[in-house]
C-alpha cells in the first residue's frame, strides 16, 4: 500500500457572531461566501450558550425548501415541531437530519430554562432532481449514533457517511456525505481518508488541533485543500481535542439562495416565495423515517 498524502489547511474562518430564530446567539461560520468552494455544504451555525437568555426564545415556526438540515446537540434538549403535527425530542448527543424538500414549516424550542445548550446546524443541498421531494426527518438518539473507540483511547462518532469500517447513522445519495464527531486525547493522532475530490472541512471545538503542521483553535474551521486523500489531525500533548470533520461530494450545480429557500434558479426562488404565501408549505405531508 502507497504512502498516503494528507490534506493541508487552505483557510481558517473564524465566524461571524450572529443571532437568528427568536434572539439565539450563535457563530455562522459557514457563509454563502464559501458556498461554492464547500459545496455541497451551504451553511454551519456553531452555538454554546450558557446563559438562558442567549437561547430561550428558540426558532419558532419558520419555512425550509430545497435542501437537508443536520442538527446535532452537544449539550441541552430541543424540542421539534412540524407543521404535519409531528414532534420529537433532541437530546444532547442526538441529532436530527431534516430534508425540506419541497418545502414544510417546523419549529425548534428549547426545553429547558437553564443550563447549556450547545451544538451546531449543517445545511447540506440537494440536487437539482430531488430539490422538490417529498420532506422527511430522521430522529437519532444518542445511543443510536455508532462509535469507534481506538485502543488508546480515541472515540470516533460516526453521523453520517463511514469511517474505521463502520456505517454511520445516515447514508444520503448524491453527495455523500460524511459527519464525524472525533475526541482525541492529549498527544493522540487520527487518521480519516476520503476521496480528493470531495470537498472538506473541519471545526474544532474543543482545544486546539494540528492539521501538517497548522494550529486550529477552538471556534475555527479550517478549510481543507483537495489534494490529498487522507486528513490527518493531531492533538496537542497538554490537552485533549474534540472536532467535527465533515466532506462530501460537490453537485457542481448553481446555488441560489433567499433565506430559507436553496434553488438552482431564481425564479425558482420566486415560486417558492408564491407557494409559501399561498399556505402550500402548511398543507405539505412530511414522513418520519
Amino acid at each position: 500500500m502507497s504512502a498516503l498524502n494528507f490534506r493541508t489547511v487552505e483557510h481558517l474562518i473564524t465566524g461571524t457572531p450572529t443571532s437568528d430564530g427568536a434572539g439565539v446567539k450563535l457563530t455562522r461560520v459557514l457563509t454563502p461566501t464559501w458556498q461554492q468552494r464547500l459545496d455541497p455544504f451551504l451553511m454551519l451555525d456553531a452555538f454554546r450558550n450558557e446563559n438562558p437568555e442567549d437561547y430561550i426564545g428558540g426558532f419558532p415556526n419558520h419555512p425550509h425548501r430545497g435542501f437537508e438540515t443536520v442538527t446535532y446537540m452537544l449539550a441541552g434538549r430541543m424540542r421539534h415541531k412540524d407543521s404535519a403535527g409531528h414532534e420529537g425530542l433532541l437530546g444532547a448527543g442526538g441529532m436530527q437530519w431534516m430534508t425540506a424538500g419541497s418545502g414544510l414549516i417546523h419549529s425548534e424550542l428549547p426545553e429547558q430554562e437553564q443550563g447549556l445548550m450547545e451544538g451546531f446546524q449543517l445545511w447540506l443541498n440537494l440536487p437539482a432532481k430531488n430539490k422538490m421531494t417529498t420532506p422527511s426527518y430522521k430522529d437519532v438518539a444518542n445511543q443510536a449514533i455508532p462509535e469507534w473507540t481506538s485502543p488508546d483511547g480515541i472515540t470516533v462518532r460516526i453521523l453520517a457517511g463511514s469511517a474505521q469500517g463502520l456505517a454511520g447513522a445516515v447514508q444520503r445519495p448524491d453527495t455523500e456525505p460524511l459527519l464525524l464527531d472525533v475526541h482525541l486525547p492529549a498527544g493522540m493522532t487520527y487518521i480519516q481518508e476520503m476521496p480528493a475530490a470531495y470537498n472538506a472541512f473541519t471545526y474544532t471545538y474543543r482545544g486546539t488541533i494540528d492539521i501538517q503542521g497548522q494550529a486550529v483553535p477552538d471556534r475555527t474551521m479550517a478549510i481543507l485543500t483537495n489534494q490529498g486523500e487522507a486528513l490527518k489531525v493531531s492533538a496537542s500533548p497538554q490537552s485533549e481535542t474534540r472536532f467535527l470533520i465533515v466532506a462530501g461530494k460537490p453537485l457542481g450545480e448553481p446555488i441560489v439562495q433567499y433565506g430559507p429557500f436553496v434553488m438552482n434558479s431564481k425564479e425558482e426562488i420566486y415560486q417558492a416565495m408564491r407557494d409559501y404565501q399561498a399556505g402550500q408549505f402548511e398543507a405539505a405531508a412530511i414522513q418520519v423515517l
